[in-house]
């Protein structure tokens, strides 16, 4: 008989109850539902209506009724969702709309009504400073400037690795430059330019380090590129653009009709009138504070309210190991195989002495704690499956090139070491380098799987390393009958990678 207790989901950690954040923004009212309390935060329920709140708040001064009628049908939905969900804790969000509104505080209470909760209305200063703390939960120590381009506003705050500056809000957001423009976009970019110039300090710093784009209409603007550039990757977060080639593409969004952009379906009709805002928003940045590199973030305010929660020693771990540690918890046949099968690569790295920068070994132990994810597809297709799977996973703490590396690295350890076996848009996302870590790392799984068969403890006594210009693997005495055909073979591919001689030795 089972004794498995099918009411309760095994796909989910051990953390309590979900938690959510209700966004009342300029231009659209959201509610996430996370997991939970944790280091690497996962979204088990995410909607969004686009109320544009914000709109004609600049010249009027007033929310729209319309738009505050949108706004709390969506609260009230909002709050029958959590209660649906069993959130444990609800904490609701107001930013520049309702804080720039004459109606604000009376929209406030009836909103608040709406959802059944408290509503914290957030001053410029401090939406900067939980956007900051955004990307720092999102990013691995991050360095550069942080733009939160919402609706009404313009949040700019530097970030430092764990530390986080004083922000500055400006009335640049979408909805408030078309508002007050009345629509052009050459006086619109001269309402930019004059306030960003009396904000020198923060662009000045930004030289050489990278911009933080945070907000949706940056996010609409990156997804348009990637289908500009034929991108291979369709995944927001950490994306980056180089500036210096991206000014055609932003002039481009500016001058021409957006139904002829490519990919244009994708974007909400709400939002399409506001790409060329931040198109122009974004090009004046890139004028004045002359970053090395554009950073898309998924991550916001809304993470950044959570992530102040954690503790400091919470803050401070790997988002990156965080994220892979819980998936190897989830799906992996033996969690504990995984960090041993980080100790064991280790040892052999160590005693080949291959050079290995933080950032690689870093992203070598996250690799571990994935390798066996995909072990209940079928066999024929747990290489692609764990490739989607670590591809378009929804991790923090790792750009492009390392989810690249990273599917790959589980994606030959399936298929085998052929380069041939995958195609060369994901490989040319790693780049020769990583794309080589990836097949010599596979190599050392393919040769730890056959003699731990994923069990925890038997990696610690089995080592790997290099004898002489032998790779030698120690077998004990009750293991030898494992040394046949098979594991000889993936002895001699790793050999034929790292031009070592292959060596089984009972001990």
């Amino acid at each position: 008989m089972h004794l498995l207790n099918r009411r309760e989901a095994q796909g989910r950690l051990k953390v309590g109850q979900p938690m959510a954040i209700i966004d009342i923004g300029s231009n659209s009212v959201r509610l996430v539902a996370y997991e939970g309390l944790v280091r690497s935060l996962t979204p088990i329920y995410n909607e969004k209506v686009l109320c544009g709140l914000g709109r004609h708040v600049a010249t009027t001064g007033r929310l729209d009724d319309e738009a505050t009628g949108r706004a709390l049908r969506a609260l009230a939905r909002f709050r029958v969702l959590c209660r649906t969900m069993n959130v444990s804790d609800v904490f609701v969000l107001a930013t520049a709309a309702a804080r720039d509104a004459t109606n604000g505080a009376a929209f406030l209470e009836a909103a608040s009504k709406a959802c059944g909760q408290e509503i914290a209305l957030l001053s410029g200063a401090e939406e900067a400073r939980l956007s900051a703390l955004g990307v720092l939960s999102g990013f691995y120590a991050p360095d550069g400037l942080v733009g939160d381009m919402g609706g009404g506003s313009l949040e700019l705050v530097d970030v430092s690795r764990e530390s986080v500056g004083e922000g500055v809000t400006m009335p640049l957001g979408g909805l408030a430059l078309q508002d007050m423009s009345g629509g052009s976009l050459k006086k619109a970019q001269k309402i930019i330019r004059s306030a960003l110039e009396r904000a020198p300090e923060y662009l000045e710093h930004l030289h050489g380090r990278t911009f933080y784009a945070v907000g949706g209409t940056w996010r609409a603007l990156a997804r348009l590129h990637q289908a500009a550039t034929d991108y291979p990757l369709h995944v927001m977060h950490a994306y980056t653009i180089d500036p210096r080639d991206s000014l055609d593409f932003l002039h481009l969004v500016e001058e021409v009709d957006s139904k002829t952009l490519k990919d244009i379906e994708s974007i909400s009709e709400a939002r399409r009138p506001l790409l060329a805002y931040g198109a122009i928003l974004l090009e004046e940045i890139i004028r004045l504070g002359q970053p090395k590199e554009i950073a898309i973030s998924a991550y916001g305010v809304r993470e950044g309210v959570l992530y102040q929660k954690l503790d400091p020693a919470t803050q401070k771990r790997d988002p990156l190991l965080s994220a892979t540690e819980d998936l190897n918890l989830l799906r992996s046949r033996s969690p504990a195989h995984g960090e041993e099968l980080w100790a064991w690569t280790s040892q052999f790295i160590d005693s080949v002495g291959l050079p290995e920068t933080e950032a690689e070994r870093r992203l070598r132990h996250a690799a571990c704690l994935l390798a066996d994810i995909g072990w209940r597809a079928h066999p024929d297709y747990r290489g692609e499956q764990s490739l989607n799977l670590i591809a378009y996973g929804a991790f923090a703490g790792l750009d492009h090139p390392g989810r690249a590396y990273l599917a790959l690295a589980i994606f030959f350890r399936h298929e085998g070491l052929s380069p041939d076996k995958v195609g060369s848009r994901i490989k040319s996302l790693a780049g020769p380098r990583l794309m080589e870590r990836a097949r010599l790392l596979a190599a050392l799984m393919r040769v730890a799987y056959p003699v731990s068969v994923a069990m925890e403890g038997v990696l610690p006594r089995t080592p790997l390393f290099l004898r002489d210009r032998n790779v030698v693997l120690q077998l004990p005495q009750a293991m030898a009958e494992l040394a046949n055909e098979r594991l000889l073979g993936r002895m001699r591919a790793l050999g034929k990678l790292t031009n070592l001689e292959p060596l089984i030795e009972i001990v």
